[in-house]
Parts: structure tokens; sequence; C-alpha cells
């Protein structure tokens, strides 16, 4: 078997306490979302834009990679009900009960809903949303990486065969040449040019066919790439370049939508600019590889603790947030110290909730998509803490 990849495990970690700053600051930035104060901020808007250029695409590698290695030890028939255990079961409950207040304090906050939040909840059922109430909001992440676990799961148990052990590892020396990791980026900017102009990004799992092919690529890149030693080899050696990419392209996409604003649409302006964002989100996402690979491939307490939490964290932030979010912007303060409060407040609340909530039975922890306790007497803070 394998070796465990820390570095991964600490990738899943930060990149989930960007989303976790990402979706608090959304409150403040100057696009739309559930609640917003106020006043609006553009500095915050700024870390939003750049965080959500790389976040979820980031995710959906990381998930495929993480597919390779749970397929190391799993038949495609376990992986597909695990998949179910970890992701659909939570996906269903928090659809049900995580995110039915977050809508109710969106409706109250707008004047669209006067009542308590039990006269509420039979409304939730009412219509899809926005128009209606129903939806999964934040959510719709884990619908889709059980989509796409599902769909792809012919191909990866193909590609465990000799046939397919011959393409993963040609496809491995491909990516060892000079420069031709970042040739990846390019069926991603087809996917972007071809289909975002018509599916901006309501996800709604079957009618965002931009994000679908997007992210299920992503998905299997991060397969491909944990297939074979020699991808790893090539991350490493291609990291650094990827990161000053990443800046460089960074600041002349900033440049381009801040001085030009080209419209979603089939012209040569956006067309270029998409293109330019799929290789920027690309840079990033290899710069992001190759540092975890070089300075994070480690663990400790923090880590083992952190990597349990992470599905549970994700399953309940945004509506902690929203909840003291929707309180705290009305008080008479300035955005970044509201700011701060809402986020300390809320991560404090979110690991609060999990440690004593969540983990500690085996119906919240499945409910959440953990793994059951296992049986005998209860575990120390520190046993628990290590388990995997």
């Amino acid at each position: 078997m394998r070796a465990r990849r820390y570095d991964v495990d600490w990738l899943r970690v930060l990149a989930m306490l960007v989303v976790f700053y990402f979706h608090s600051a959304k409150l403040f930035d100057l696009d739309w979302f559930h609640i917003k104060n106020a006043q609006l901020s553009f500095g915050l808007t700024v870390f939003t834009s750049f965080a959500w250029a790389w976040i979820m695409p980031l995710f959906f590698l990381l998930s495929g990679i993480g597919t390779r290695f749970s397929l190391d030890f799993r038949t495609g028939r376990q992986y597909v009900w695990e998949r179910f255990k970890r992701l659909f079961v939570p996906f269903l409950f928090g659809t049900l009960v995580i995110i039915p207040p977050q809508v109710y304090l969106e409706r109250i906050r707008n004047s669209q809903f006067h009542g308590s939040y039990l006269q509420f909840y039979p409304h939730f059922f009412s219509g899809i949303y926005p128009r209606g109430n129903f939806s999964w909001h934040h959510l719709w992440f884990l619908i889709y990486l059980f989509v796409f676990s599902v769909i792809a799961l012919p191909l990866f148990l193909h590609l465990r065969k000799e046939p397919g052990r011959r393409f993963v590892s040609r496809f491995a020396s491909f990516c060892r040449r000079r420069g031709r990791l970042f040739l990846l980026a390019l069926p991603i900017a087809a996917i972007e040019v071809t289909l975002r102009p018509k599916f901006p990004g309501l996800q709604t799992l079957i009618s965002d066919w931009a994000n679908f092919f997007t992210y299920l690529t992503l998905f299997i890149y991060g397969y491909l790439l944990a297939a074979d030693q020699q991808s790893w080899e090539a991350i490493a050696e291609h990291w650094k370049v990827a990161l000053a990419a990443a800046f460089c392209a960074t600041g002349v996409v900033a440049f381009i939508l801040i001085r030009y604003d080209p419209q979603p649409g089939y012209s040569a302006a956006y067309a270029l600019t998409t293109v330019l964002r799929a290789l920027t989100s690309w840079f990033w996402l290899i710069a992001f590889l190759g540092a975890a690979q070089r300075y994070l491939n480690f663990t400790n307490s923090v880590l083992r603790y952190a990597s349990q939490a992470v599905l549970p964290f994700y399953v309940l932030h945004q509506t902690v947030i929203i909840m003291i979010g929707f309180y705290v912007v009305m008080w008479p303060l300035g955005i970044m110290p509201k700011y701060l409060i809402i986020s300390s407040a809320a991560f404090a609340a979110t690991v609060l909730a999990y440690d004593l909530l969540v983990r500690r039975t085996n119906p919240t922890r499945i409910l959440f998509g953990m793994r059951p306790l296992e049986a005998g007497p209860r575990p120390s803070p520190a046993e628990a803490a290590s388990q995997g």
C-alpha cells in the first residue's frame, strides 16, 4: 500500500479555510450573496475574485487524487457505497436540515417572509431557488462530486487494467517533458470558451454544463496525476515556474477585467479573457500542489484532527456564517470590524458544533459523512483526533 500523501491532506484543510474566509467575505463584496452588508468592500471583492478563480478547481483536483488512493484498497462497488455514505448522505441531510435556515434568514432580511422558522420550514419546499425556496446552496459541491465519482468510475477502473496503465504511463511521461504539464489547461479553456457564455454558473447540476465539464475534467486530471510517480515529479519540476506564471497571469487578467470588463458571449475579447483565466487557474493549481509536496509532506495532531473535520466543517460553515452575519451586518461598525467579528465567531462556532455535536456519536458522524467510531471504550480527545 502506498504511503499517505500528507501534502494532499494539508491542501484539503487549507482549501477549506480559504472557502470559509471566502464565504465570510461574500457578505461584503460587490457580487451577489444571500445576506449583504449595507456598505460593500472593493478590497474583499479582490479577495473573493482571486479565491474563486482556483478554490473549487483545487477541491475537485484533490478529490480526483483522493479517488486514486481510495481505489487502491476498494473495489468499484465498495467505492460507490463509500461515496454514497460520505457524499450523498451528508448532502441529503444538509439540504433538508442545514440549508433551510440560510433561506429563511435571506427571506426575512429581504422582507419576503414574516413569521417563525417553524412556520417557514414547509415553505422551503415551495419552488426552486431563487424564485422559490428549495436549494442546496453551498452543498452543490457534494452532489457534483458524487455524480462525478459514479460516472467516472468505469474510466478509473479501466485505467487500473494493463491498457489503462500504459495510458497512465504515457500521460505521466508527457507531463514530465518541459512545459507540457501546462498544456493540460487547454481542454479546460476550450470547455470554458464554448460553454461559459451560455451557462454562466448556477450550480443546478442538470443545466450547468460549463461548471460540470470543467470540474469533471479537473477531477479526472487529479486521478491521472496521482496514478504515476512521474506526474508528481513533473509537478515538483514545474511548480516554481507555475507560481511565477500564476502571479503574472493574475495581474493580466485583473487588468483586463477592471479596464475592459468583457461581457459573457462569443466575442474575441471574452474568449481571450476566458482562456487566460483558465491558464491562470491551472498555474495556481500546479503551484499549490508543488509547494505542498515540497513543504507540507508531514503530519501532526493538528492535521489528524482537521483532516477528519473538513467535510462536516464544509457542511456547517456557511449556515453558521449567515446566522451570525444576519445580526452583525446591522451593527454600527465598519466593514473590517464586522468581517473580523463574523469570521472569528463563525469559525469558533463551527468548530464547536463539529466537536461537540458531530464527531462524538455515530449517528451524527454518519449524517455528516464521517466513519463511525470503532466499538469499545470511548476514546480520549487525543485518541479521537488521531483516527483517520
